[in-house]
């Protein structure tokens, strides 16, 4: 039985590279239980791959996901982040980075660290 949990979210400008991320490395993912935001989800979900999809970011999903880090749910968080973007939902993505790093969650906010993460055999699977 799968018992880590990965968090999936991008930016509306990143989700497709998220998407095909994912779709990349779908051995690697099976592994483990995945939970994303809305929309995000949504996208990957359609793909075949079983995700479980909150609330959309602006409405509050990357809350949800930072909730579940404070819990002991989420195990690491892969966030496509937009830099060059302004959100509405700021606070709740800085409350999401804070629990990453209060909590000692791997945050891979960009392909080059999410390969890192998926690469790493010290990050067990489920």
């Amino acid at each position: 039985m799968k018992n880590t949990t990965i968090a999936l979210i991008a930016h509306d400008g990143k989700k497709e590279d998220l998407v095909d991320f994912v779709l990349r490395h779908q051995a690697w993912f099976s592994g483990f239980n995945l939970v994303g935001t809305g929309t995000t989800g949504g996208r990957i979900a359609n793909k075949g791959i079983a995700i479980e999809c909150l609330a959309s970011g602006p409405l509050g999903g990357d809350a949800q996901i930072a909730a579940r880090i404070t819990e002991g749910e989420v195990h690491a968080v892969i966030f496509f982040r937009d830099p060059m973007g302004k959100h509405p939902h700021e606070p709740d993505i800085n409350m999401l980075l804070r629990q990453c790093d209060v909590h000692n969650i791997p945050l891979a906010t960009n392909p080059a660290t999410a390969q890192l993460l998926a690469g790493n055999k010290a990050f067990e699977r489920g």
